[in-house]
């Protein structure tokens, strides 16, 4: 999976007929920013309404998936979110010009072909995954619906269906790589029952049902009423039942295309998720409604990992450090103004925190903004380098006889600026155990209880040319 946020490279236009509407409506999927996500946009209305692909938003589930945000409603989104899902594309702006987006050919096929023209670009931001740390489930025991996300390095699907039907009985599919989708399940069309269909019909629905866009299981004998019916549904002359109980409207793709189909729909749903998820989901008799109840509970552990507090170090001055500037001056070769720390207040095998009073004496204030002096970032990455230095120093019984080289720093980021009269507290815990003298830390920089700045850093331990053994 790539590591960086993606959105497409040029606007691509579909159009099709909706569903359940019966009218002509104009799809536009369009380019977006970083963090933008995938957002729908009602662009027939007085005033255009963005709607998020967003499961806070969904208010049906009867024969889609259909969201909701003020007044305006977008329906049957499920297979474009496949699509875009199955490109693991992230940011894109969908703007369409009804309440419903068009059936087409009843797959995801002909929106990732159209996503795929577009081509995709690569973005700057990088990409978040929510990582699944426990297994979660979800059932309904009366339509004897099970879900269960299991943790993963990525995401993969598993679905079985079971109709109870001499023509659509048990079928298994499976996922196990997101860059097959386009092949294996993409093309996948819905289905529905003969009676399923009747019912629709003759409840004002789908008035776009097409002879090429569903699979029609006939599980029941069906009289001439019956495919009269039929013919004026899909304005065809006349509608007959093949040996399979499957109208000879189309064939079939895969022997399991309903699976896959279903598989589609899971992917599509779990799209309102918000990000991306490494799980493996194993799912018995799903359909949007259990797909919805359960995107929820992945949404709320999202919710619950988000508003959990870093674990923050606490400082209390008043406590004697475990090492002073002195000691600090004997262990770390840097001296002023290059040693930038000046506490150690807790060490352990895998872990330190040490401490950076901030005073606007230091300096390279004198020329670094000097009306509005910051601590440059490269100076708070260095001070926790050098508390590093110190856990790996700690490792070996003569550590003035050492020194320390940073090998690799990664994943820097600064959160927030860093002045004269902060106290910074840094953090760092090994990532592996120190092998062959090769330290692989991960550093926090705090200030009072924010995270101002971060990295991942490897380090090695060297001894000094002279030194005695």
């Amino acid at each position: 999976m790539s590591d960086h946020q993606s959105t497409i490279q040029n606007e691509v236009t579909l159009r099709g007929i909706g569903l359940h509407t019966g009218k002509e409506v104009k799809v536009v999927f369009k380019p977006a920013p970083e963090y933008h996500g995938i957002v729908f946009e009602r662009t027939d209305l007085e005033q255009k309404v963005l709607i998020p692909a967003d499961v806070d938003y969904v208010v049906d589930t009867a024969r889609g998936t259909t969201l909701k945000k003020d007044n305006a409603t977008i329906a049957t989104v499920e297979h474009a979110l496949a699509a875009v899902t199955g490109l693991s594309l992230d940011n894109i702006l969908i703007s369409v010009d009804g309440p419903e987006l068009p059936i087409l050919d009843g797959s995801a096929k002909l929106f990732v072909e159209a996503l795929s023209k577009a081509g995709k670009i690569n973005q700057n931001a990088e990409r978040k995954y929510f990582e699944l740390k426990t297994n979660v489930f979800y059932s309904d025991p009366t339509r004897g619906v099970e879900i269960i996300a299991i943790p993963s390095d990525a995401f993969k699907v598993k679905v079985m269906i079971d109709f109870n039907s001499k023509v659509l009985g048990s079928q298994h599919a499976f996922l196990d790589n997101i860059d097959e989708f386009q092949k294996e399940i993409a093309p996948c069309r819905t289905f529905v029952f003969l009676h399923e269909l009747k019912m629709l019909y003759n409840s004002g629905l789908i008035k776009g049902g097409d002879v090429s866009n569903a699979i029609v299981y006939v599980d029941k004998s069906i009289s001439d009423d019956d495919k009269k019916l039929l013919a004026t549904i899909f304005e065809k002359p006349e509608i007959n039942v093949t040996q399979e109980g499957i109208l000879d409207n189309i064939e079939l793709q895969f022997q399991n295309e309903s699976a896959r189909h279903k598989l589609l729909d899971v992917v599509g749903d779990l799209a309102l998720v918000g990000m991306p998820v490494k799980a493996q989901i194993i799912a018995t008799r799903p359909g949007h409604a259990a797909n919805i109840e359960f995107a929820k509970k992945i949404k709320q552990l999202i919710k619950v990992e988000k508003n959990k507090k870093v674990d923050v170090p606490v400082y209390d001055p008043r406590v004697p450090p475990i090492y002073n500037i002195n000691d600090i001056s004997r262990i770390l070769p840097h001296r002023h103004p290059f040693l930038l720390v000046d506490k150690i207040i807790e060490i352990s095998e895998n872990q330190v925190i040490g401490i950076k009073n901030v005073t606007m004496n230091e300096d390279f204030f004198r020329g670094h903004f000097p009306g509005n002096p910051i601590m440059p970032g490269v100076l708070q990455v260095e001070a926790m380098a050098q508390v590093g230095g110190i856990l790996t120093l700690n490792t070996v019984e003569d550590p003035e006889n050492y020194s320390t080289y940073f090998m690799k720093i990664d994943n820097v980021k600064f959160k927030q600026k860093v002045i004269p009269g902060d106290t910074l507290i840094f953090k760092l815990e090994l990532m592996s155990p120190i092998r062959r003298g090769i330290c692989h830390m991960k550093g926090q920089a705090f200030v009072g209880d924010k995270l101002v700045s971060e990295a991942e850093m490897m380090a090695q331990i060297v001894k000094d040319k002279g030194s005695s053994n």
